[in-house]
């Protein structure tokens, strides 16, 4: 059977930056997500904020639940509450193994440990979240990486002068 020709790549992602800033991430997850029709088509546009998103496993049999995000309104889906058109901050569920979504609540719960959202993007025409379990940065940690990132910036300006 002849192969079909490949879909262009969807190179469309949306990176949460300022939380491997605030946060130590420990480990990371790729999970799906479940959307509708007009929030697939947001996202597509890039109008994401995962900045002040948060994942939480909650239920007996534990599932993974996306809180803060905004997945901004498509156009032309129509105005806001029409059916076409989604609400931008609704609680979405994220689709990962039992077994894996278990293990993360287990470590939340123990070691008081978070989980944050990392980036979103398309895989196979999937939707897909990277979420991470990471504990909160002090101050000092902070200023760490602020002193890193900068040290490192003076360095690669060094190197390109010298060239």
């Amino acid at each position: 059977m002849a192969k079909g020709k490949d879909k262009p790549a969807d190179d469309r992602t949306i990176e949460n930056r300022k939380a491997r800033f605030d946060y130590e991430i420990l480990e990371t997850l790729e999970a799906g997500i479940a959307l509708r029709g007009s929030e697939v088509k947001s996202v597509r546009q890039g109008h994401v904020s995962l900045a002040e998103g948060w994942v939480r496993p909650q239920g007996s049999p534990p599932q993974l639940l996306l809180y803060g995000v905004n997945i901004g309104e498509y156009g032309p889906g129509g105005p806001l509450g029409s059916m076409g058109q989604h609400k931008p901050t609704r609680t979405r569920t994220l689709l990962a193994h039992k077994r894996e979504i278990a293990k993360l609540a287990r470590q939340v719960a123990e070691k008081g440990l978070t989980i944050v959202p990392l980036k979103m993007y398309f895989k196979n025409g999937y939707a897909k979240v990277l979420i991470g379990l990471a504990r909160g940065k002090t101050q000092h940690d902070k200023r760490d990486s602020i002193a890193k990132r900068e040290a490192k910036r003076d360095i690669d300006r060094a190197m390109s002068r010298k060239r």
